[in-house]
């Protein structure tokens, strides 16, 4: 029998998670699908921004490979407003791409992110089905400057957010998470039902914000809205796995939960999480940026109560999901993901490296137990003085920059496993420092001599491409008139 698969992508910190320690243990069914499953303490995402870390995803490669980041400011976040010209390119092989060959029947619900022109649809890169939206759930929009967010059913958009899809920013009232639960749950009855093998990518955003959650999960979390909205979207990861378990069909389906960046500290503490003991969060590569929480669930093949030391990243979805279907990964490019299934199912452990970028840069390498930073950078005084910070709380001299500092020649070494908060840096002069660093080095440069970047993306905006009127409006009634194409260079802050 071909295995199925579920991915669950959400925006959420290490630290949000009970099974990682959250004093509130307000997320039981995750901590139930971990003690059932392998818990992953050492998971990375490709970026610290949600969409470089979704085309990380469903590519395998690395943001700078697949075109995800800027080339217009140096080390800058990039990621997909509605006014960004680019997308996914065709160049790319999507997951759901390859699956579909080896006869999958493949969903995304929720937030894409990978472009919203016609051209980077999902339903043109893999996908057979959808229920989402292109970008997140910002606004809500004057309709003059800019449109409210479209919500897509397959080809089509089937209304916009706050307008046909409510979201009440004074109470934080949304009913979308339970809106994607039931089509999951719908999802998987009509595959089991036909005895059809299937991928489904579980990408909903109620912990992003503005923070969501429905009516009958309002002010039941210790935590506030935030904790609400992961409560809610526990109780629907606990409804996905029991389906699959009275369907009969969880031993044929490997699961994994995990986030495509540490929480967003810019929100604390009302709309952020938590990203544990390690420093900052959303936006920068030091470790609460880009360790995620991350559990693998397979009934009868993984181990119950598996904890795995893997340096693992998102990308190695990619890899993992093939080789569970019996395929093999694109040989004419390169592939950054590696096969988990070793360290699933035997409890291997493999030597590779972690790659911190941010845009065009490589900020950070964390080989074994050892990072080292090449650069560093929170974000700027400018937007610092504006209150938008961050490392709320979290100040480390030298180490949480508001300027970008270099630090090429002698980069700042941190051991993870004494120190995971990124405190204290080892001493340039100890023996140690030159060890760890002589491995690191040659890592460094074997990345860069091969290092082919693809043709960044996210380098053009124009108001004209926004989500005036797409596919399906004219029917809705929907449809707005787009200004004049006016390209410009996107400024990037951060």
């Amino acid at each position: 029998t071909l295995t199925s698969f579920g991915v669950f992508l959400l925006q959420m910190g290490w630290g949000d998670l009970g099974a990682f320690g959250e004093p509130s243990k307000e997320t039981p069914n995750l901590d139930q699908m971990a003690a059932e499953g392998m818990l992953f303490l050492d998971f990375y995402t490709a970026s610290p921004l949600c969409s470089p870390s979704r085309a990380a995803l469903l590519t395998g490669r690395l943001p700078v490979r697949n075109g995800f980041y800027t080339t217009n400011g140096h080390a800058r976040n990039a990621y997909t407003p509605q006014d960004v010209v680019g997308g996914i390119p065709d160049s790319e092989l999507l997951l759901p791409e390859l699956l579909k060959k080896a006869g999958y029947t493949t969903k995304i619900i929720g937030k894409w992110h990978l472009g919203h022109q016609p051209q980077f649809h999902p339903l043109r890169h893999g996908f057979d089905e959808w229920l989402g939206s292109p970008n997140c759930h910002f606004g809500p929009y004057d309709s003059r400057e800019r449109p409210n967010i479209p919500l897509y059913r397959d080809w089509e958009m089937i209304g916009r957010y706050y307008e046909d899809f409510k979201i009440d920013l004074k109470t934080g009232e949304a009913n979308l998470t339970q809106l994607y639960l039931q089509e999951a749950l719908d999802f998987i009855s009509k595959q089991q039902a036909s005895q059809q093998p299937f991928f489904l990518y579980w990408a909903i955003d109620a912990t992003h914000a503005p923070v969501y959650a429905s009516k009958q999960f309002l002010g039941t979390s210790q935590r506030g809205l935030y904790g609400d909205a992961v409560r809610e979207i526990d109780d629907s990861v606990g409804k996905i796995l029991k389906h699959l378990q009275q369907l009969g069909i969880s031993e044929n389906t490997f699961v994994f939960f995990t986030s495509d960046n540490g929480a967003a500290l810019i929100s604390a503490p009302k709309q952020g999480g938590s990203n544990g003991p390690f420093l900052c969060g959303k936006q920068t590569t030091f470790e609460g940026g880009m360790r995620e929480p991350a559990i693998a669930w397979w009934p009868g093949h993984i181990p119950a109560g598996g904890v795995s030391h893997q340096l693992g990243n998102v990308m190695d979805l990619f890899s993992t999901s093939l080789s569970l279907a019996g395929l093999q990964p694109p040989s004419d490019r390169q592939i950054d993901g590696i096969d988990l299934l070793p360290v699933i199912l035997q409890g291997k452990l493999i030597d590779r490296p972690i790659f911190y970028y941010r845009g065009n840069e490589l900020m950070a390498v964390r080989a074994g137990l050892y990072k080292a930073h090449y650069w560093t950078w929170s974000n700027s005084w400018e937007e610092h003085s504006k209150g938008i910070d961050f490392c709320p709380g979290q100040s480390v001299a030298g180490v949480t920059t508001h300027t970008q500092e270099e630090h090429t020649y002698l980069p700042l070494l941190f051991h993870l496993g004494r120190d995971p908060g990124e405190k204290y840096p080892l001493s340039f002069a100890s023996e140690e420092y030159q060890q760890a660093m002589e491995n690191i080095s040659g890592l460094v440069q074997q990345h860069k001599a091969t290092l082919v970047p693809g043709q960044p993306q996210l380098n053009v905006c124009d108001q004209a491409v926004m989500n005036w009127s797409p596919p399906g409006c004219e029917k809705l009634g929907k449809c707005l008139k787009a200004p004049e194409s006016d390209p410009k260079k996107c400024s990037w802050p951060h």
